[in-house]
Order: C-alpha cells, then structure tokens, then sequence
C-alpha cells in the first residue's frame, strides 16, 4: 500500500520555490558564483521574486500575472546559462537548458517544440520521487529490518500446547540479539536468500513524425505486474539484500500518482526553461537550404512560450507561468531578426560585458566552486599541495584576455583551456612524484604555455 505524505508535507514538497528570498540576498547567492552580470541578476532576482508575490494573491488576479521572460544578450562564456541553472537550484525549481537550435518547425525532421516542456515534466518527477523516497527512507530502513530478521530467525508458528511463554521470551531475546548485530554491521558478510523481481529491460522510443522521442514509458507504470514483476529467489550477502530491499521498499511506499500530480504542478508553478542559442532562430529565411524553417520553429515555440496546455503522460501542462529565458551571443542577428510575436513575450532584455583580465583573476579566486580551488582539491587527492602565486594568478588572467581578444572570445571557458596546459604535466605525473609541494609561479606558467603563445598558429588550435 502506497503511503500518503501529511498534508503539511504536501504542502512543502508543492511549495519549495516559495522560498522567500529578498532579490538582495538572491544576488548575493548568485555572486558566489558568478562574476560582474549585475544587471543580469538583477533582473532574474526580480523574475524569481515576482513568483513568490505572485502565489500570494487570491487566484482570479494571479492567474492573470504572467512571467516575465528575459533575454540575456552576450557572448558565450560570461555566465548566461550558470546564473540560470544557479537560480533554479536556489530554489529547487525544475530546470531545463536546452538549445533552441535543436527544433526544427512541424512537418521537418527533428524535435517538436512541445518536447521540452515534456523533459521539464520528467526532471520533476524525478525530482519529486527523490525527495519522496528520502521521506520515506527510515520507515522503509525499519520494514527491511524486519524482512531479514524474519529471514534470519522466522516467527514461531503458534499451535495450541505447543509453544510455552519461556519459547516465545527466548525467541524475542535471540531476535533482538541478531537485530544488534546487524545494526553493527557484524552480519552484514552472512548469505541469505530473498526473492528478486525481475526489472523491465529499456524504455520505449516513440517513432513520431517530428523525430524520436524517448519518453521512457516503463510498462510496469501502466500496467503493474505486466512483462515484468516475476520473481526468482537469489542469494546474495545481507549487506546487498539490505540496500535491494530497501530500493524497493521506498518504491513500494511512495505514491507515484502524487508524485505526478505534485510535479506538473511544481512544473507549472516554478518551472524554468532556459533557451540557449536564440540567435541561431533569429532572421527570415531566403526559402531554401537549412536554415528554411528558422520562422516556422519560432512560430511553433510562441504558443509554448505566450501559454498553452501540453499533453505529457503525466497529465495536462499548463506552460503560462513557466518562466523562460532566452539567451544567445547575437553576433550576426540581433533580437529585432525575431518575429514580433516573439520579441513580445521576451519583454526584458540585459546585455552581458564580456570579461577582462581583472574578471578572470577573480574567478580564478573569489568564487566557492573557483578554478584554482578545484584544481587544489583534485591534486590534494594525490597527497599533493598545489599553491599558485599572486603573480601565476595574473599571468593567467593576462594570457586568457590577450588569447580571447586574437583569437574566438569565448570568455571564461579560456581559463579551463589554459588551467589544462599549465597543470598537465603535474597532472600526469602526480600518482609517481615524490615532491608533494609543488609551486607554481609566473615562470612555471610561461614555460607551460611558451611555445602555444608564441606560435600563432599553433594557439589558434589549442588555446
């Protein structure tokens, strides 16, 4: 029998991106992570804060509230999609990126647009279900706990006369003894047998005439106990017959129906579309070669966008307040190429800087998940300290912004390419070097990148 989560607790799993975060503290937690972009956290603070003053008016007047899409115009590499992804995780929203250039219009191989709203309903299933299962963990821990102490030490049968008060006391006893021991871990390497369910082999692909989609469709779901369900006993040691049981259990316990209900209305509510690559779309087509049905995908992609009702296997989706954000360099197009429909449902627009040499320093550093702290770590696992001088950090930071404004600019995703070659050859001998302090300085760094730098060419391949 499935369980059913308390109301109060429906209420949190529904409620979760009502997180009430001043758009104040939204940028400071995005500033964690990302560099300059102040308008562009601005405005998705804004966006985020908008949701949650939203769910607060009666629902005649909320209702009429629609997102504020944004468009965020600049060149890769300078945050775009990582202030994004960093937003949703704020707030557990689900989030979904996705390339605009992968849709084609109907009729035309390729993907539909009405897909991505059906991977959204998905990610927040499995969302949902995780967060289920950790509520449901210690009950399903204490039903497993019974299963193989049950195996280990099976109940007495009672018949009349036959079994006395002192057989059922030692029988209590001897089972809270294994139950000791199997809480320590002292059982854990004892075989046991357990009956194993066999699992269904792979998901269905649709074959449609907008392409393959995989959507996943596991019989059981549909049809409980079809092609799947038959069960072998197996033997195998406590510690995998507990995590096994376990797995099912929590399955066995969670409700999948509320956890589909619960998602479409996490997906309606808080869900976040972030659409890359809006400028590959953008401009009217000549009426031949590839580029013919560019109107025809931002055509098809409006109803999604301005609000529509999509069909998933989870239910009807209302898209009206999901909230989306476009985002592409612009290099060749600009946002007045789009048609007016949608230059419409895009009201904001923010401009991203591109970075110079003080911005990549500081996301070398200042950052929690920055680059030279990861490279630390990764070599920490090796038994070796790392430590960059002040003047390494700089001559990095100079060689990113002098190789982006010669070469493509593709912002911050420099620094990985040039973290890459100063710390390779650390990087490959690390598991043999008997020097577990290792230094690296402006000197260190040229040596590195000397020959790339100075070879044209060369850089133009591998930075």
């Amino acid at each position: 029998m499935a369980i059913v989560l308390p109301e109060s607790l429906e209420k949190d799993v529904q409620k979760l991106d009502e997180t009430e975060l001043t758009p104040q503290e939204i940028v400071a937690e995005l500033d964690k992570y990302i560099i300059r972009q102040e308008e562009a956290k601005k405005a998705v603070a804004i966006a985020l804060r908008n949701r949650f003053r939203r769910r607060k008016l009666p629902p005649e007047l909320a209702d009429e509230i629609a997102p504020k899409n944004i468009l965020m115009i600049g060149p890769t590499g300078v945050g775009k999609t990582e202030i994004s992804r960093r937003l949703a995780k704020l707030t557990s929203s689900p989030f979904l990126k996705i390339e605009a250039s992968k849709f084609t219009e109907v009729g035309y191989v390729g993907r539909d647009v009405e897909s991505m709203i059906r991977d959204l309903v998905r990610m927040a299933v499995d969302m949902i279900r995780q967060e289920q299962i950790e509520v449901v963990r210690e009950k399903a821990e204490r039903n497993v706990e019974e299963k193989i102490l049950d195996i280990l030490l099976p109940p007495l049968k009672r018949q009349p006369n036959t079994i006395t008060e002192e057989d059922i006391d030692k029988f209590h006893k001897s089972r809270e003894k294994f139950r000791v021991q199997l809480r320590a871990g002292v059982l854990d390497e004892r075989m046991i047998e357990i009956e194993v369910k066999e699992k269904m082999a792979s998901p269905f692909e649709i074959f449609s005439s907008s392409g393959v989609e995989e959507i996943g469709i596991h019989i059981q779901e549909i049809i409980p106990g079809f092609g799947g369900g038959k069960s072998k006993r197996r033997k195998m040691k406590i510690a995998e017959a507990r995590e096994y049981l376990i797995e099912e259990e929590q399955q066995r316990l969670i409700d999948m129906d509320q956890i589909s209900r619960l998602a479409v209305d996490r997906v309606e509510h808080s869900g976040i579309i972030f659409l890359d690559e809006v400028d590959k779309i953008a401009g009217r087509e000549a009426g031949h070669g590839p580029e013919v049905s560019r109107e025809g995908v931002q055509r098809d992609m409006l109803p999604i966008i301005e609000g529509t009702t999509v069909n998933t296997r989870y239910g009807l989706v209302k898209t009206d307040h999901i909230l989306f954000i476009g985002a592409g360099a612009f290099h060749v197009t600009k946002p007045a190429d789009l048609i007016p429909e949608l230059q419409g449902r895009f009201p904001i627009r923010v401009e991203l800087s591109s970075l110079d040499k003080n911005d990549f320093r500081k996301i070398l550093t200042e950052p929690e998940n920055a680059l030279m702290t990861q490279y630390t770590a990764l070599m920490n696992t090796e038994g070796i300290k790392i430590t960059f001088t002040e003047d390494a950090i700089e001559e990095i930071s100079e060689i990113a912004e002098r190789v982006n404004e010669v070469n493509e600019n593709i912002g911050a995703r420099r620094l990985y390419t040039i973290m890459e070659k100063v710390m390779e050859d650390i990087s490959f001998a690390a598991p043999n070097m008997k020097k577990k302090r290792v230094r690296i300085d402006k000197k260190y760094v040229q040596k590195q990148l000397k020959d790339i730098i100075e070879d044209e060419d060369l850089s133009r391949f591998i930075l």
